[in-house]
C-alpha cells in the first residue's frame, strides 16, 4: 500500500482494513510472531531467555510489562552510541523526544522505519474513511504544523520529537501528496527556527491559496485556536503584505524571507476581499469558513487535554465539522479514527491489529492486592475501561502506555477505544504533560529558595486555571512563617522554570500557556481540606491531600481560594 504512494486507491485501503479487522486475532498473532522473528537476537529478549519461541504463551512467560523507567538504561546505551542489537535487530539511528518526563529527565524513544510505516498507515487509514464522507478535491491543506530542531545525542543518533521525525521523512511527503494534502507553506517555514514567524507565515500562505484550501489542521486543537486568535491580532499587517506584495519586517529569518517572496505578489483584489469578508463577522464567528470557503472540516486531536478548546475552536469553525485525528503517542500508533462524524468529545479509534501487538489490564476493581491479568485485542468487553501494554516493531516489549481508553464497541473484530485519562497524568493544558512526581521536583526546588530564609513548606497542591486566556498552572502553598514578597516572587520563577516538560517550556516560550501562578494561603488551610474529607467519611490513616484539585472538586477548590493571602506571577519566560 506505501509503495506507491502517488496511485493510492481509498477504496482499496478500506477493503484492507475491512478484511484485517476481521480477522484481528489471527493478524495479532502474526504480527507478534513478525516483531519477534525480526528481533530475536535482541539483547533484551535474549536476557529473558525467549529462546526464539514467538508464541503468545511463551511471550508472555518470559517477557515481563514494563515502563520507561525498565528500559532508560537499553535506550540510553542506544543514544550513547551502543549499535549492537540492543532492543531491536537492526540498529536503532533515531530517537524520539517523548513530551513526558522521567525523574525529571525528557523520555528518549527509539524510532525507527517501521514507525513510519505505521504512521503512513494509520494517516491513510482514517484519510479513506474521512474523504468518504468528506470528499475533498486537488488542493492544500492549511496545516499549522511546526518541526522542532533536531539535535546530535552522545552517540551521534538524530533526536528530535516524534512528529519532527516524521516531517522529515521522505514518506511523509509522498503520502501527503498521494492525499491531496499538501500543506500551503513551504518547508522553510514548518522547519523554520522561530515559531511566531512560522506561525505568521503559515496564515499569510493559507490566505495566498484560500480557493485551495480543502482543510485546516493541526497536529493539536490548540495550535488551531492559538493561530486564528494570532490572526485577529495581525489580519491587518496580513492585508499589508498581500496588497504591496512585500513580507512584513517581523520576519526575520532569510529562508523563511526566501521562500516567501516566490509566493508573493501584490494583490489589492484579495486584500480587500480578506478585510471584507473579516469585517462583516461577528465576534470572529465563523472565521475558518468565510476566508476559506472550499475547507470540509477542521482536523486535529481534540481528545483529552484539547477538549477545553473545542467552544473557541467551534467558534471560529461556525458550522465546519471538526474531525478529531487518531491515536497514539511518541512510542508508536493505536487506532485510527474510522467514524469521522462523531463529535470530537465522542471520538473513537479502531486499533490496527498490524501495526503493534496490543494487550489490556483491566481496570476495574480486582480482588486482593495482585494486578488484573491482562488481555488480548480480541479479549477486552464493551464498557470496560483498560490501560494499554503495547509491542511494536522499535523495540518496546508490552511497555505500558499509561493511558486509560474504554472499549466503546467493535469495529469487525477491532476494538473501537474511547481515550479516557492519562493515569499517571497530573498538569496538562494542550501539549504539556507533568506529573505528582514533576510537580513535587519543582516545589522542592523552589522550597530551597525558603529554607534559606529558614522557612518550608507545609503543604502544597495545584490547580490548572483555564478562566484566562491562555490557561496557566496555579500552585498552591501553605508556608510555616512569613516570607518577603521578594523572596516568594523568587520562589514562583523557580517553579515556573522547574517544569522541564518539553511541551511546557515550548507552550510558556510562546505564550501558549501563562505564567505560572503562586498562591500563598492562610496557615491551617490544609487542615480545613482534611476536615471536609472526613467529614464526608474519609479515615485520617488514608487521607492523602489531592495534588491536583480540577474542578470537579469544587469544595476542596473553593476552600484553597477563600484562604489566599498573596499571589505572584512568574516571569521566568
Amino acid at each position: 500500500m506505501l509503495e506507491k504512494m502517488a496511485e493510492i486507491n481509498l477504496d482499496r485501503v478500506i477493503e484492507d482494513f475491512e478484511a484485517m479487522t476481521k480477522d484481528a486475532g489471527v493478524v495479532q498473532r502474526e504480527t507478534l510472531r513478525k516483531i519477534l522473528e525480526e528481533n530475536g537476537n535482541a539483547e533484551y529478549l535474549t536476557s529473558l531467555g525467549l529462546g526464539g519461541r514467538t508464541d503468545i504463551q511463551s511471550f508472555k512467560d518470559h517477557v515481563p510489562m514494563v515502563t520507561h523507567r525498565d528500559l532508560e538504561h537499553y535506550i540510553q546505551r542506544i543514544a550513547d552510541g551502543d549499535s549492537s542489537p540492543i532492543l531491536t535487530g537492526k540498529p536503532i539511528t533515531i530517537i524520539s523526544l517523548s513530551s513526558g518526563t522521567t525523574q525529571g529527565k525528557p523520555k528518549y524513544v527509539p524510532f525507527n522505519d517501521e514507525l513510519v510505516d505505521s504512521t503512513m498507515q494509520i494517516y491513510c487509514t482514517s484519510f479513506a474513511f474521512r474523504n468518504r464522507e468528506y470528499p475533498i478535491g486537488c488542493g492544500k491543506a492549511l496545516q499549522f504544523v511546526y518541526s522542532s530542531r533536531q539535535f546530535k545525542t552522545k552517540g551521534g543518533l538524530n533526536a528530535g520529537t516524534a512528529t519532527t521525525n516524521v516531517f522529515r521523512s521522505s514518506q511523509y511527503k509522498s503520502t501527503m501528496r498521494a492525499m491531496q494534502s499538501q500543506c500551503c507553506s513551504p518547508d522553510e517555514v514548518i522547519f523554520g527556527p522561530d515559531f511566531h514567524q512560522s506561525l505568521y507565515c503559515h496564515l499569510l500562505c493559507g490566505l495566498l491559496f484560500w480557493e485551495e484550501v480543502q482543510f485546516v489542521s493541526s497536529t493539536f486543537a490548540h495550535s488551531i485556536v492559538h493561530a486564528f486568535r494570532t490572526f485577529e491580532l495581525v489580519v491587518g499587517e496580513l492585508c499589508a503584505d498581500i496588497q504591496t506584495g512585500v513580507l512584513t519586517s517581523r520576519i526575520t529569518d532569510p529562508s523563511i524571507r526566501e521562500a516567501i517572496s516566490k509566493l508573493l505578489t501584490p494583490d489589492s483584489q484579495l486584500a480587500d476581499l480578506i478585510h471584507e469578508k473579516c469585517s462583516g463577522l461577528i465576534n470572529w464567528y465563523g472565521l475558518i469558513p468565510a476566508l476559506f470557503p472550499n475547507a470540509k472540516y477542521i482536523y486535529g486531536i481534540m481528545t483529552g487535554s484539547m477538549e477545553p478548546y473545542l467552544g473557541k475552536l467551534r467558534h471560529y469553525a461556525g458550522e465546519l465539522p471538526l474531525v478529531s485525528a487518531d491515536y497514539g503517542s511518541s512510542e508508536g500508533w493505536i487506532g485510527a479514527n474510522v467514524n469521522p462524524k462523531l463529535p470530537p468529545e465522542q471520538a473513537t479509534f479502531a486499533v490496527l491489529p498490524n501495526i503493534g501487538y496490543f494487550e489490556f489490564i483491566p481496570l476495574k476493581e480486582a480482588g486482593g492486592d495482585a494486578e488484573p491479568t491482562p488481555v488480548g485485542l480480541t479479549e477486552v468487553e464493551v464498557g470496560e475501561e483498560y490501560e494499554i501494554v503495547i509491542t511494536n516493531f522499535a523495540g518496546l516489549y508490552r511497555y505500558r502506555l499509561g493511558d486509560a481508553v474504554k472499549v466503546a464497541g467493535f469495529h469487525n473484530g477491532t476494538p473501537e477505544l474511547r481515550f479516557v485519562y492519562r493515569r499517571n497524568l497530573l498538569l496538562t493544558i494542550n501539549i504539556d504533560k507533568n506529573t505528582e512526581k514533576d510537580l513535587q521536583l519543582a516545589v522542592e526546588s523552589a522550597a530551597k529558595v525558603l529554607a534559606e530564609e529558614k522557612l518550608e513548606v507545609v503543604d502544597f497542591t495545584s490547580h490548572v486555571d483555564l478562566s484566562t486566556e491562555p490557561g496557566h498552572y496555579v500552585i498552591f502553598w501553605e508556608i510555616n512563617g512569613e516570607a518577603r514578597g521578594d523572596v516568594l516572587k523568587d520562589c514562583c520563577n523557580v517553579l515556573d522554570r522547574s517544569f522541564i516538560d518539553a511541551g511546557y517550556m515550548s507552550s510558556r516560550k510562546v505564550n501558549a500557556i501563562g505564567p505560572l501562578e503562586l498562591r500563598v494561603l492562610r496557615r491551617g488551610t490544609f487542615q480545613q481540606i482534611l476536615d471536609h474529607y472526613l467529614g464526608m467519611g474519609a479515615a485520617v490513616s488514608q487521607f492523602k491531600t489531592p495534588r491536583c484539585v480540577g474542578p470537579s472538586n469544587s469544595t476542596v477548590l473553593q476552600i484553597l481560594c477563600s484562604n489566599v493571602v498573596e499571589n505572584y506571577f512568574s516571569s521566568a519566560f
